[in-house]
């Protein structure tokens, strides 16, 4: 301890009062891979014994009575307990997929759905989708064998559409509840009305860290608690003497002072968004040449969503001989994901949470500080395999200060896509809607004036056929969906399926630390002056045609191959339903690009983003369009730096993405249009004022 007092940190409580036990998400090194195999570190003993040393697996019995003899079951398992990979198979192994019937598992990642189902996969040794098998958004590895279902949250609520009653399982888990998804709280309404119809179908509701008592009270006393205690070594609890100046900064000191100064142990810090991740990784790899010589070595890894499959996997590979592992990650390995081997956790404090301002249509990336519950699971990642340290960059007294838990997602974002799904299901009265979390009457109001505008609801606030009933089933943002269904009047089908697609996936751009001119070269052949919609149908019509998918041609031109044949399989589901809804979808030719005129496919582009719509000012700035009245300087944007749009100029633009990041609001995936177009697309939503 004393080691550490010229870094300002103190020792607090000795041993946190969380009982944790081997993570059953570690298998994330399995994610997209067909045939699981089970983890190196465990490769000495069987699957047998592998299983039985979970700490849920003496609750085994206890659950299985539960489930038997209650509809509702709280299972509250620390991340770590076995709660995602066992829970499932003890069900399966019970008889609960006899007569046919499945077994679904819900996460609020897609992350965490697709490497626990590959790790369930692996402990019953079957291929992924065939017993076990997972579904994600464009993305189904199931068959008619799956008994075991791995899903996100909004893949449930979708096949819901199809079977309202879902009759073809006996048991729906909903696991990682305390993370409080938008859809998992959707699910938890809507299932309510469910089981009261099938008495026979069980709910099993799985959490890390959660007040069961809430959801006690929303499911009726009927529903049973079970705790699962788990088992972790001690975790020293170290605070800041007095506040960090820059938590960015203190965690660089912090991971080389535990590195030149501790024992052996991999080392975990969370940072708030992949920029910042950025810049400490870069800073390591710098300081790392000055440090003296040790026996060890550093392994400086990065973890945050958007990274690569290749990337995630080292993050989970086991540790080289003579070498510490340093990872830094976003909230990502705070639930969803655990690495084993950790043993130094640094908790910044803070966490980047999306934040809906629906006056404005704006997303606020904010960065706030955690809860507590936050902060006990992210000491909880250290203490697996021996005595860990949490150094937590900020006071006791702060510590004391932090509220419970986080506002749920529901009542901080965009809910125009959650409620188009809802009134799909057929619930109309969305104000008496019965929610452990009612959201804010604001967000609700706006969501719905948006749906009105894009002409998916009616003037009684009911789906319209077929465009409402159509954007319901397509897995897209109604805005996004929007401009693909009505690419057919455009007659423009395949130029909206290929900029869909290409919107769906992350940056297909490459900026590299080095060579930055070079890339701007490359960049610059498929730049538009129309904007960045069809500068990306630009990279896609040259990486299919030119580049016939070659990962050596996108490499060499900087652009992410990953993402641009993620964007090609995206292509092809979306083809497949607009197919399904009747639509014609022509065969895909080069020539496309040709017959149509540009003109056409951005009036497409403006009839589903008419509502974002910005005019430029003297200064280079926008101002947002017909966003109502309040502080004209919150109405003022800025084109984000990585858009086509930030070195060309024009008058009116639309823009598909928009998020405030500190002091300035910027907006990205922007197209040039008159302002015309958005009075022929919207003549209700837009009126002609004079100027002031």
């Amino acid at each position: 301890m004393s080691r550490f007092r010229n870094v300002d940190f103190t020792p607090a409580a000795p041993v946190l009062k969380q009982d944790i036990g081997k993570d059953d998400l570690s298998a994330e090194a399995y994610d997209g891979l067909r045939t699981a195999s089970v983890s190196s570190e465990f490769e000495r003993a069987s699957i047998k014994m592998q299983r039985e040393m979970l700490p849920i697996f003496r609750y085994r019995d206890s659950i299985l009575y539960l489930i038997e003899t209650s509809q509702v079951v709280v299972l509250i398992g620390h991340t770590g307990s076995g709660k995602s990979t066992q829970l499932t198979q003890y069900l399966y192994e019970a008889g609960w997929t006899n007569k046919e019937k499945s077994i679904a598992c819900t996460q609020p990642r897609r992350l965490a759905a697709t490497s626990v189902a590959a790790r369930v996969a692996a402990e019953l040794g079957c291929e992924l989708g065939d017993t076990v098998g997972y579904s994600i958004r464009f993305e189904d590895v199931t068959s008619r064998k799956t008994r075991i279902k791995y899903m996100t949250d909004g893949m449930l609520l979708r096949e819901i559409l199809i079977d309202p009653l879902l009759s073809h399982y006996s048991v729906i888990v909903i696991d990682e509840v305390h993370e409080r998804s938008t859809y998992t709280d959707i699910l938890l309404c809507v299932l309510k009305r469910i089981i009261m119809r099938r008495r026979e179908l069980r709910l099993i509701i799985s959490s890390a860290t959660l007040q069961a008592d809430e959801l006690v009270n929303f499911f009726g006393n009927g529903t049973k608690i079970i705790s699962i205690e788990g088992k972790m070594y001690p975790v020293d609890m170290l605070y800041l003497t007095e506040p960090a100046e820059n938590y960015i900064d203190k965690t660089i000191e912090t991971i080389l002072k535990i590195h030149t100064s501790e024992p052996p142990g991999d080392i975990l810090a969370f940072l708030t968004g992949r920029d910042e991740i950025a810049q400490v990784v870069q800073e390591l790899h710098d300081r790392k040449l000055s440090l003296p010589t040790l026996d060890n070595d550093m392994l400086i890894l990065a973890l945050y969503a958007g990274l690569s499959q290749e990337s995630q996997r080292e993050v989970f590979d086991p540790t080289p001989e003579n070498t510490r592992k340093i990872i830094i990650s976003t909230n990502i390995a705070e639930a969803s994901v655990t690495i084993d081997g950790i043993v130094y956790v640094i908790d910044c404090g803070f966490v980047k949470i999306r934040s809906y301002d629906p006056r404005l249509r704006i997303d606020s990336l904010v960065v706030t500080p955690i809860s507590r519950a936050s902060s006990i699971q992210r000491a909880g990642r250290a203490g697996r395999t021996r005595s860990g340290k949490c150094f937590c960059l900020y006071t006791e007294l702060g510590a004391s200060q932090l509220s419970e838990s986080t506002v749920p997602e529901i009542q901080r974002t965009n809910l125009a896509g959650p409620l188009l799904q809802i009134k799909a299901l057929g619930i109309e009265n969305i104000a008496r809607l019965d929610m452990v979390s009612p959201p804010p009457i604001e967000l609700v109001s706006s969501a719905l004036d948006l749906l009105y505008n894009l002409s998916a609801l009616d003037d009684y606030a009911k789906l319209t056929k077929p465009l409402g009933e159509r954007l319901a089933e397509i897995p897209l943002d109604p805005m996004l969906g929007k401009i693909l269904l009505q690419s057919q009047s455009y007659n423009c089908i395949n130029q909206m399926l290929t900029i869909t697609a290409m919107m769906s996936v992350e940056n297909v751009f490459i900026f590299p630390d080095h060579n930055h001119h070079a890339a701007d070269e490359q960049h610059e052949k498929f730049i538009v002056n129309e904007g960045d919609h069809l500068s990306l149908f630009n990279v896609y019509q040259a990486f299919t045609v030119r580049g016939k998918q070659s990962s050596k041609w996108a490499h060499d031109r900087y652009l992410n191959y990953r993402a641009l044949s993620q964007a090609v399989s995206i292509r092809r589901q979306l083809s497949r339903y607009l197919s399904k809804l009747g639509l014609n979808v022509p065969p895909a030719l080069a020539a496309d690009v040709v017959n149509v005129r540009t003109e056409t496919v951005v009036k497409c582009i403006v009839s589903g983003f008419f509502p974002n719509a910005a005019k430029m000012q003297p200064d280079g700035s926008f101002r947002l369009v017909n966003v109502g009245d309040g502080d004209p300087e919150k109405s003022v944007v800025w084109v984000h730096p990585s858009s086509v749009m930030f070195t060309r100029k024009a008058e009116w633009v639309i823009y598909s993405q928009i998020v405030q990041m500190g002091e300035k609001t910027y907006i990205n995936g922007i197209t040039k249009i008159e302002r015309d177009w958005l009075l022929e697309a919207a003549p209700n939503f837009y009126q002609i004022t004079k100027e002031r």
